[in-house]
């Protein structure tokens, strides 16, 4: 079976912001697609996995585009995989125009399996004898040129926002959705930022589970805003009270 797969959608109307571009999380949405059909259709699908009580989790996410897509443009996402360690795989993502081969972007990603009843981590080499090692690509053979996964560092002294998860947060693991985050973290940012820059880069790495019920508190770095994390059930605007969920850096461009 072909190492690479390609997921094909259209930018729908209701599928863009006031710019008439994707928004960042439906893009993300689309990347996850990709990538869970690229699984299934090698037996490593969250469905098949469930059968034996395990799925993947989404670790980081850094995505990285010389443009958006835009509304009622065809987009193909190709997706494979660069590597796999004991307990983490990488994935990678080409993004362009179907239409006219134009590349959009880039975006990597680290992805973990963990059981469902204990919620640890699971060992990828030992599973299925290693058949994932099968559908490898190294950057050698299919390369991916962006940047991998940065550190954020952040330091905050007072939250921006906090703000409750309730049932459209969540997923299918039971935890909140990993895109959620995403358009949390962009509502941040007032509409001026939007109309005079476009997002550049996307970083966003994934620290611990959160639920339903859980309020999340959104801490922006001091001297930059653009770094920042989510820290759930604070109980006050001390960031050092809570657990950190989420880290993420946003880079933009005029």
């Amino acid at each position: 079976m072909d190492k690479i797969e390609t997921y094909s959608f259209t930018v729908e109307p209701f599928h863009v912001d006031f710019t008439g571009h994707l928004f960042m999380g439906v893009l993300g949405n689309h990347l996850l697609n990709a990538a869970g059909r690229h699984s299934h259709n090698r037996g490593w699908g969250i469905d098949q996995l469930n059968e034996n009580h395990y799925t993947w989790v989404l670790s980081r996410l850094s995505i990285e585009l010389t443009e958006m897509p835009a509304q009622y443009e065809h987009v193909e996402v190709e997706t494979w995989v660069e590597s796999v360690m004991k307990l983490f795989t990488e994935r990678n993502f080409m993004i362009r125009n179907a239409d006219d081969g134009r590349i959009y972007g880039y975006a990597r990603s680290i992805w973990a399996m963990i059981d469902t009843a204990t919620r640890h981590p699971a060992d990828l080499l030992a599973l299925k004898d290693g058949d994932i090692l099968n559908y490898l690509l190294t950057n050698e053979e299919k390369p991916c040129p962006i940047d991998k996964h940065g550190r954020i560092r952040v330091k905050a002294s007072k939250a921006t926002r906090t703000i409750p998860t309730f049932y459209s947060d969540v997923d299918i693991n039971g935890h909140i959705n990993s895109i959620k985050y995403i358009e949390h973290i962009l509502d941040l940012f007032p509409r001026e930022q939007f109309e005079q820059n476009r997002i550049r880069r996307f970083e966003i790495a994934y620290k611990a589970e959160s639920y339903m019920d859980d309020t999340l508190s959104f801490f922006q770095s001091d001297d930059d805003a653009n770094q920042l994390e989510i820290r759930k059930n604070v109980g006050n605007t001390d960031h050092l009270q809570g657990e950190t969920v989420v880290q993420a850096k946003v880079v933009w461009t005029k």
